[in-house]
Formats: structure tokens, C-alpha cells, sequence
């Protein structure tokens, strides 16, 4: 019996646990892939595996809609690979290891994966059910969404015959998303030259920030401990000869960074105050969050006396002045919009390989002149330290459809359901109606999903009671697409 067997509405979760006993983080989706695959051969369904490894599904409509126009029912198979920093769980060939706690659920010292199996057990239930009213259902699962929408970049959408497309990748039940940010997603390389130094290595260590979303949570000024961390060392250089040896963390360009180390070579006479001073002024740094960063933690270790291939003094201001020195966070806020990020970045990984530092962006903007615009000054920052930008991936706003035949039905039926109005949204985090839109305009789509909490980081929760409510509402619009 699994962990969640006794939780309803069973046809959705028993999907879900499923699914996660499946590895499926991003850029390793062929597990995932191919487990949508045997699903349908299992239920006697037609289906598309393309080379990427998208699966659509096809599904007839229920009696009564055999004639109805298809309804897409889309999610993406990928998940963030987020675990904490004790954890030595391997997402390449271990499953989830689900728990229960109250009205939520979660997986022990890893992200959860709701983002998005939830999508795909909701789309499976549909596409096991016999009691489900329906029309044609088409399952597109999409690969590699978390990390470049590559999945989506290469579908071939004359696949699809619908156009009334729901988007299962939302994470706040009563909202529904109709639009959302552009982005491009790059890395940083600064490279570097080693030297020979004498002098006493001193480990550095910033955990346990609150992190997150950043498309989600990039207003809510969480502390980014890279930015932090490069802040300390430009600082505290100014009274001592720093030459880095490596500087490392995160857990992907779209999640705010809660750790960062960093180890570097001090005089050794001076380690020792070099040691005290750097969590002096991570006290000082700690205080200006007010107490939103509760269990922040800021250490210096001092290691060993001796002679070091470490980074030369030139790299290393340059490394040090760059992740300090570059833009983070919300740039503009929309001035349409009341509360709404329009333009943001986020620095989510530092990694050090054998002659360069990459640090990995991804920028947001429902503007593109914005978005331009900050690239640009990602680009000033380069010239000045010698680095250089490696665009990685990109995908386009998905613009606000003021046509739509979706939109009505599922607002009709939400008020019908919970006597009120849905929040009509456009997010700021990247979705893949963007790049669908561009390929296929005739596409209406409208995301939704329950609320999902700590997206992105081991503290990732699905909340029962809200997929229950979600789940019947889903239900509800497929029967009104008549």
C-alpha cells in the first residue's frame, strides 16, 4: 500500500505517487518519458512519443461529446532536483520518499515534484476514468520545462487538433493565469588564471536562506546568498589579500540562492581576524533582513597553513566584483498592473570549473525592451571584469488573449462552484504558453493548479484539501466543453 493510498480523491493521487517513483529531474526525462508511454499502451490509448520525448496522449470524447472539439489537458514530466545540503538522495535512480503531514504533503529532504506531477496525475485520471463526462481529450507532457522550455521549444503543435489548451502548471488555486513574462536564461563565464600563493585556507559558509521561486518570490526581497556573499568578500578585501580558490552553490537559474561557499587563502597571520570579521558582517548583513531570513547561518572555517594554486589577485576581484557588482531582482514593477513584477533577474548558480566561473541568470520581463535592456547591463558588468554572456535558452511573453472562448466557461464555472470571481493573473514566472502561442495562435490557454508552497526547495508542499477542490473544478470544465 503506498503512502498515499487513503487519500482522496484516489484517482488523482495514486497517479501521483506513481509518478514519483519515477527519476525525472530536468535533462533526464527518458524514465518519465517512457513511463507516459507504457500508461497509454496500458489503457489502450493513442499517442505520439516524439524525438525530444514529448508525449501527447489521445483520448475519444465520453458519450454525448463524441463530436466536441478537443480539449488539451498539458503539464511538463521535468522537476527541480532541489535537496538539502545533508541529503545524499540521488534523483537520477531513487524515487521520492513521500510523507503525509496534516493537510500536506511532501518529500523527505527533496523538492516534491508537484511542479508539475500534479499536472500529469490530474491528466491521467482523466485518461484512465470511465465515469469522467469529457470531450476528446489530447495529454500533451512536456520535456525539460524547469530549465530552457526545451520540450516545448521543439514540439511539433501540428500534433494537436485543440484549441482550448489548460495549462496544469499553476501553484495558487483560484487563479487563473492568462499571460506571462519572456526570459532569457544565460550564463555568466568569467574566466580565470591560477597562481601559486602562500598562506592559510578559510572555508566560508552562508546556508539555510529562505529561497524560492523566482518568478514567484522574486518581490518578496529574499536574501540571494551568492549576492551576499560576494558583497562580504568585496568589503572585507579592502583590509585583507583575498585570492579565491573556488566559490560554489545554488540550485538552478530560476531558484533564488540559499547557499553559497566559498574557499579563499588569506595571509596566515591574518586568517584568524579574516575568519572573525566575515561573520561579524554576516551578523550585520543577517539584521537588515528583520527577521526574514530566520535561519540564516554564517561561518568561517580556517583550514590548514601551506602553498595553494588558488586563483590569481586579478580574477579574483574580478569573480568577486561581478556577483557583487551585477544586477538582482526586481528591476521595474508594472505600471499596469498594481502588484505585479515586471522585470527581474536572479543569479540561482555559481560554480567553479578548472579556468572559469559560471554564474547562471534567468531574467525576466513581460517587456521586451526590458529584457533587452537588461542583458545589456549584464553585459556592462561583463566588460568590466572580463567575462562574457552564454545565452543558454529563451522563450517569448505569453500576451494576454482578450478573445477567448475558454476564459468565460471557466470563469462561469468557478462562480458557480465557490460564488465568487477568479483572480484573472498574468505571472511573472516563465510558462510554456509563450513558446506554444508562437507556434500555434489559435491556442487558448488558461493555467491553473492548488496551492503548492516552497516550489522549488526541499520545503516544497502540496496541500490536500486544495488539490480536492481543483480537481473537482477541472472535472467541471471539461464537462461545460461541450
Amino acid at each position: 500500500m503506498g503512502v498515499l493510498s487513503n487519500i482522496e480523491p484516489k484517482e488523482v493521487f495514486e497517479q501521483f505517487e506513481a509518478l514519483s517513483m519515477v527519476p525525472r529531474r530536468t535533462y533526464r526525462d527518458e524514465k518519465i518519458s517512457a513511463f507516459c508511454v507504457r500508461f497509454a499502451k496500458d489503457h489502450g490509448l493513442d499517442y505520439v512519443q516524439d524525438e525530444t520525448g514529448n508525449v501527447i496522449i489521445y483520448k475519444p470524447g465520453t458519450p454525448g461529446y463524441e463530436d466536441s472539439e478537443p480539449v488539451i489537458m498539458q503539464g511538463h514530466m521535468d522537476m527541480v532536483a532541489a535537496k538539502t545540503l545533508d541529503s545524499d538522495h540521488d534523483f537520477d535512480t531513487e524515487p521520492l520518499d513521500l510523507f503525509v503531514d496534516g493537510n500536506y504533503i511532501g518529500a523527505r529532504e527533496t523538492t516534491l515534484g508537484a511542479d508539475d506531477g500534479f499536472a500529469l496525475a490530474f491528466a491521467m485520471a482523466v485518461l484512465a476514468s470511465d465515469d469522467i463526462p469529457h470531450p476528446p481529450i489530447e495529454a500533451l507532457f512536456t520535456v525539460d520545462e524547469e530549465i530552457g522550455m526545451d520540450g516545448v521549444h521543439n514540439l511539433d503543435t501540428s500534433l494537436l487538433k485543440g484549441r482550448k489548451m489548460l495549462n496544469l502548471d499553476g501553484e495558487d488555486e483560484g487563479r487563473l493565469t492568462v499571460g506571462c513574462a519572456g526570459a532569457k536564461i544565460c550564463d555568466i563565464v568569467i574566466p580565470f588564471r591560477r597562481s601559486e600563493c602562500s598562506g592559510t585556507s578559510v572555508t566560508l559558509k552562508i546556508r539555510d536562506y529562505r529561497g524560492g521561486h523566482s518568478g514567484n518570490d522574486i518581490q518578496n526581497q529574499r536574501g540571494n546568498a551568492h549576492k551576499d556573499m560576494a558583497r562580504i568578500l568585496y568589503a572585507l578585501g579592502k583590509d585583507y589579500d583575498i585570492r579565491l580558490m573556488h566559490i560554489e552553490g545554488g540550485m538552478g537559474a530560476n531558484v533564488i540562492a540559499k547557499d553559497c561557499t566559498a574557499e579563499v587563502i588569506i595571509e596566515s597571520g591574518k586568517a584568524a581576524a579574516f575568519a572573525q570579521a566575515f561573520e561579524e558582517m554576516g551578523r550585520t548583513v543577517g539584521e537588515e533582513y528583520f527577521g526574514n531570513e530566520p535561519d540564516m547561518k554564517i561561518m568561517a572555517e580556517t583550514g590548514a597553513a601551506g602553498t595553494y594554486d588558488a586563483m590569481d589577485a586579478e580574477s579574483t576581484r574580478n569573480v568577486i566584483g561581478f556577483i557583487y557588482a551585477s544586477p538582482n531582482g526586481v528591476q521595474t514593477m508594472d505600471r499596469s498592473v498594481e502588484g505585479a513584477v515586471e522585470t527581474s533577474l536572479n543569479p540561482g548558480v555559481v560554480k567553479t570549473l578548472d579556468s572559469e566561473v559560471r554564474v547562471s541568470f534567468q531574467c525576466r520581463s513581460s517587456v521586451d525592451s526590458k529584457l533587452i535592456e537588461m542583458m545589456n547591463r549584464l553585459q556592462l558588468c561583463c566588460d568590466f571584469t572580463g567575462a562574457y554572456i552564454d545565452l543558454i535558452s529563451e522563450y517569448p511573453a505569453w500576451p494576454y488573449k482578450p478573445e477567448s472562448e475558454l476564459r468565460p466557461i471557466m470563469v462561469d464555472v468557478y462562480k458557480k462552484m465557490y460564488g465568487e470571481e477568479p483572480e484573472i493573473f498574468s505571472s511573472h514566472g516563465g510558462l510554456e504558453g509563450g513558446i506554444l502561442m508562437g507556434k500555434k495562435p489559435d491556442l487558448d490557454i488558461i493555467c491553473l493548479g492548488p496551492n503548492l508552497l516552497g516550489v522549488h526547495t526541499p520545503d516544497e508542499r502540496m496541500d490536500i484539501e486544495s488539490v480536492q477542490r481543483t480537481w473537482k473544478y477541472v472535472k467541471a470544465v471539461l464537462a461545460a466543453c461541450k
